[in-house]
């Protein structure tokens, strides 16, 4: 049974406020929130995304099941938090509920080093496996190494997500592109056709900090000629990679094709995907590669027709279960937490994402309004039926994102060749891969 704290709370909300992680990190301290007068939550979702709004209805949810407690939503962003995690969870004043990355380079690292709240009681108690299932508990779950895919409950996820083609219609249509493609070679020839209509095929980016697309197209090319077992050993750390060999080494040569081609843009160093996302609504690329983080968005603010689809040919897609709702270990307030991670799955949240596209994994599908977003949901429902969801890239390892992105910016500003990112990659995994299983 839930105990609320005994002292009379008011009731105030912040909306939007911003925490500068950064500036805690330089004054020896975590963000404000945490006490035993204030109930914190600390997030970095964009409030115009379908999580975003999804959360702004379930503070209202949760004031109106605590009326007597003072909320403190902040958000930060989510290369902030990453990079700062360990810092504000180990702090004197801790939020009370925190969002965190999945995989064994963030949550598995915060696990076991003891950080986060070991949930399985609350799972139990709650029956939070029975609406999250699956793939969709893979990364929710940490052994005693921070090792994804098994141990104990440390976070919980309320989306999935999957990586698809956003298309422009009228792009298509210009280049004499009559049907959307269904095989790698149809694909590769709409990107032809695009380019020789004097449109940039997919919209990408490759900085270093938040040019996430490249790695998206790179890792989706590896994900299209693998199976289940290949992508678990990888991201499981299961068992040895050979990164020289099949899919690694077809994926990366075809990435590398591509980028040669043009088919990806030009000067993706300088480019993060927010400017990817702007190149693809104003009408400058053909495609984006992105997950459904974009689509109410591009619902939103598109000027021309569009759709959607996931890389013809593939046997795996790119995609997981979303971010995690995780309890500090030294939170104050750790039974409202568990409150607000079950309003989160509530059928009144969970289907107000869903009427937005964000994919809800206890929602319903079929109660979904819009045409458009219910068979974008229906098809992420079918891939995660199908269990060929290839997960994201960066889990792995400590430090893989960075390791990452600063490759992927090298190859495409083309000052490195898929041999030399293979020989990089190879090493760089056997090495996190080390450490990790020497805890």
């Amino acid at each position: 049974m839930h105990h609320s704290p005994r002292r009379r709370r008011t009731v105030t909300f912040a909306a939007a406020t911003v925490v500068s992680l950064a500036a805690a990190t330089l004054a020896g301290c975590s963000p404000a929130g945490g006490d035993d007068d204030t109930f914190t939550i600390l997030q970095y979702e964009d409030p115009t995304t379908a999580q975003g709004q999804g959360w702004q209805l379930a503070v209202d949810l949760f004031k109106e099941k605590h009326p007597d407690v003072k909320v403190d939503f902040q958000t930060t962003s989510f290369d902030a938090f990453r990079k700062n995690a360990k810092l504000v969870l180990s702090g004197n004043d801790v939020p009370d509920v925190v969002e965190f990355n999945k995989g064994n380079a963030d949550g598995g690292q915060l696990a076991s080093q003891g950080l986060l709240q070991d949930l399985d009681d609350q799972v139990a108690e709650r029956g939070w496996d029975d609406k999250i299932t699956g793939s969709m508990q893979s990364f929710a779950k940490y052994d005693e190494l921070g090792r994804a895919g098994s141990g104990n409950w440390y976070g919980v996820p309320n989306v999935g997500e999957y990586v698809t083609f956003y298309y422009n219609k009228d792009a298509f249509a210009k280049a004499g592109i009559t049907q959307v493609p269904t095989t790698m070679e149809e694909f590769e020839a709409a990107m032809q056709a695009l380019q020789g209509a004097g449109t940039t095929p997919v919209s990408s980016s490759a900085a270093v900090n938040q040019g996430f697309n490249q790695m998206w197209v790179w890792y989706s090319l590896v994900s299209a000629n693998a199976d289940r077992d290949q992508i678990d050993d990888f991201m499981f750390l299961k068992d040895d990679i050979d990164f020289d060999a099949a899919p690694w080494r077809e994926g990366t040569e075809k990435f590398q094709e591509w980028i040669d081609a043009g088919y990806l843009g030009t000067n993706l160093g300088g480019l993060n995907f927010e400017q990817a996302n702007v190149n693809f609504l104003s009408g400058k690329t053909g495609m984006l590669i992105w997950n459904n983080g974009v689509f109410s968005r591009i619902k939103d603010e598109a000027t021309f027709p569009w759709g959607s689809f996931t890389l013809p040919g593939a046997n795996m897609t790119m995609g997981s279960s979303g971010h995690l709702w995780g309890v500090p270990a030294k939170a104050n307030n750790k039974d409202l937490a568990y409150d607000w991670i079950d309003i989160t799955l509530s059928d009144e949240v969970q289907n107000a994402m869903g009427e937005l596209g964000g994919l809800p994994l206890a929602g319903d599908t079929s109660s979904i309004t819009d045409p458009v977003t219910r068979e974008y949901t229906e098809r992420f429902d079918e891939t995660v039926a199908d269990d060929t969801l290839a997960f994201y890239p960066d889990y792995p390892v400590p430090g893989f994102l960075d390791f990452m992105q600063n490759n992927m910016s090298a190859m495409s500003n083309g000052n490195e060749t898929a041999d030399g990112y293979l020989e990089k990659l190879q090493d760089f995994y056997d090495d996190g891969k080390a450490t990790v299983d020497q805890g």
